[in-house]
């Protein structure tokens, strides 16, 4: 059985990865991620026409996800670092300002009024950028830790909250090891807090269920009702975060 399959609807078509679920009892579940990969979880006794029916069924939705994200790639263009451009933070859009200063000066990045103040006296894009990376992970380390101190006193199955990692990914909002450590994506910060809380609240209920079976998913809706809403809002951002 291969671990790729072919969906087509209309004149479009797309790869899609085939994940083995835990759990036989299972149903099928599809997942379009926002750089447009697709994931079919599939229990590991499904037939191939059951599989094959069941991601018919959904070609409407699947293709419709994924022009929804390259619409939405579209629309965001590479960085510049130049004064005038809009950053988000938690959610929030923040107009850039930068201002030269002499040599002597110290470098600093700033929330201030509305925009997000850079004072410095590099002129390179890449210096720029350098300094907002380095706020921006200050800022993740602090409120992160906040957030999951938070979350972490509703997931009952935690004696305490888990050590915290941060880190810059490309693919992945967040993850946990088995040792025990929750790692958050830096980038993650510019989403609003509901997002950053389900990402964690995600992330903890694999402390519980190391899978993505349903109980995992009975797991996170009591602990986070409305996280199908959450997701797809976050989903949206994707594009502009990343």
């Amino acid at each position: 059985m291969s671990n790729e399959l072919t969906l087509r609807y209309g004149n479009q078509s797309v790869t899609v990865q085939r994940k083995i679920r835990a759990s036989s009892r299972s149903s099928i579940q599809i997942t379009v991620h926002p750089e447009g990969r697709v994931v079919a979880a599939i229990p590991a006794d499904q037939c191939e026409h059951k599989v094959q029916e069941a991601l018919n069924k959904r070609a409407s939705w699947v293709f419709r996800q994924l022009n929804d994200f390259k619409r939405q790639q579209a629309h965001s263009l590479p960085r510049s670092y130049v004064g005038g451009e809009s950053h988000l933070y938690l959610g929030r859009r923040y107009v850039l300002k930068v201002i030269t200063i002499d040599r002597k000066g110290r470098s600093s990045v700033k929330l201030l009024r509305g925009h997000l103040e850079v004072r410095t006296h590099y002129k390179a894009k890449a210096k720029i950028k350098g300094l907002l990376d380095d706020w921006y992970r200050e800022r993740a380390k602090d409120y992160f830790a906040k957030r999951l101190e938070v979350v972490s006193e509703q997931a009952l199955w935690l004696k305490a909250p888990p050590q915290l990692r941060i880190r810059v990914m490309t693919k992945q909002w967040g993850n946990c090891s088995s040792s025990g450590t929750l790692t958050l994506n830096t980038h993650l910060i510019k989403a609003p807090r509901e997002c950053i809380d389900y990402v964690i609240q995600h992330e903890l209920c694999h402390f519980l269920e190391h899978n993505h079976s349903p109980k995992f998913y009975r797991i996170l809706k009591q602990l986070a009702p409305e996280w199908e809403i959450t997701k797809q809002r976050l989903d949206k951002l994707a594009s502009s975060i990343l």
